[in-house]
């Protein structure tokens, strides 16, 4: 047999990851290896099985905070500009009693009210871009519909007036580049974007808008409030995971619905059936097919692996999600109960799920209404996903309607 090397960065990891992921869950579930980036060699472990990256997940022993485990010289390695460092000081990036603070004051901005008032806006985004897409000679998926419905959503809901989304735009683009060579475009991005945050921050305080941005800002519990690099970090955490995340699973589950026609016609016959197709969707394309930025906060063993302090851990969602002790092979969006972990689990549980499902839903019921006959218009050798280690998505998805 031979010997397996995890290798993230890799083509044929890129082109399938979930072949590459079933692999090491089958013949080396919790497998050791080295993770080599910035110059650097990093111990890490990738975790595959649905049992295992749940253990993880919930381990108290597995830390998001990299200030816990590396000192200030070995995280200057990861490449991260003390003046760009807020995109590690969101809740996300902590561990409690800091994250318990965090999440607290983010929920009382980020409600379920809040989050259905945005249900008629998204409607009519939704159908103002399928009017385009209708008009367009070489209709795309990803350009026309996925990709630019989740931005507009989330501009509006941070209060992103219309004349400065396109310079947003490049800059979300960049911030999610996981590539080495797009480093410094990536931390140019960031430094732009956090400069544009506190410029509204500053105008949000001035003049309150009914927006994100202005809940944040006046969100307090017990005489505390979000500080400014907390604003920052926050914000920066809901462009970045709110917008590629859905942008992925809007592209990659139309494709997996034309791919499979007898699914596809289950839920056009069937509209009532569409919450469940969505959750069916986000564990069969994965959107975030891998979770990194975990590290070992002491040494322990683990059904006989010897994990060091420090050590990265990597938890393979992508193939928990397909774990034949869980789930057959098959994409069956009537499956009921489903228990994957697109959405993570824990106390790391997604804050922006119900936003995302809303989203989803809404789009891929009027997208199958509106287009009923829709095709996929390019060879399936011909499909293209961008390359990023951690995030599942498409380039484009040409389609006939």
């Amino acid at each position: 047999m031979e010997k397996l090397m995890f290798h993230p960065q890799s083509s044929e990891f890129n082109e399938n990851p979930f072949a590459v992921l079933g692999k090491y869950r089958e013949q080396d579930p919790i497998h050791k290896f080295e993770l080599h980036r910035f110059g650097g060699a990093f111990p890490a472990w990738l975790i595959t099985r649905y049992d295992d990256c749940m253990a993880f997940l919930k381990d108290s022993r597995i830390t998001r905070d990299v200030k816990r485990v590396m000192p200030k010289e070995q995280i200057a390695k990861l490449n991260v500009s003390e003046d760009i460092d807020f995109v590690s000081d969101h809740m996300l990036a902590k561990d409690p009693p800091d994250h318990s603070r965090l999440r607290s004051l983010v929920h009382q901005a980020f409600t379920p009210r809040m989050i259905e008032q945005l249900r008629a806006g998204i409607e009519q985004i939704t159908e103002e871009l399928l009017d385009d897409m209708e008009k367009k000679a070489d209709p795309d998926i990803m350009r026309d519909f996925a990709a630019p419905l989740p931005f507009i959503v989330i501009s509006e809901l941070i209060g992103i007036p219309k004349e400065d989304r396109a310079k947003f735009q490049v800059w979300t683009n960049a911030m999610v580049d996981t590539s080495e060579s797009g480093q410094e475009a990536t931390n140019q991005a960031l430094r732009e974007f956090k400069q544009y945050i506190k410029t509204l921050i500053q105008e949000r305080r001035s003049n309150p808008a009914d927006d994100l941005t202005t809940k944040l800002i006046h969100a307090e519990e017990d005489g505390q409030k979000l500080s400014e690099t907390e604003l920052y970090s926050m914000l920066f955490l809901l462009v970045v995971a709110g917008l590629e995340t859905t942008v992925n699973l809007l592209g990659s589950g139309t494709l997996a619905l034309l791919l499979h026609k007898d699914q596809l016609e289950n839920v056009k016959r069937q509209p009532e059936m569409i919450n469940t197709a969505v959750e069916e969707l986000l564990r069969y394309t994965s959107p975030v097919v891998m979770m990194a930025n975990r590290w070992a906060v002491e040494d322990f063993t683990y059904k006989g692996a010897s994990i060091k302090k420090g050590d990265m851990i990597f938890i393979g969602i992508g193939s928990a999600n397909r774990d034949p002790e869980y789930f057959d092979e098959t994409l069956n969006a009537a499956r009921t109960p489903n228990r994957h972990i697109s959405f993570g689990f824990g106390i790391h549980f997604c804050l922006g799920a119900p936003l995302a499902r809303m989203e989803a839903a809404i789009a891929f019921a009027a997208l199958l209404r509106r287009f009923p006959n829709i095709e996929l218009n390019i060879a399936r050798e011909d499909i293209k996903w961008r390359k990023n280690v951690f995030l599942r998505g498409l380039e484009t998805l040409p389609v006939s309607l």
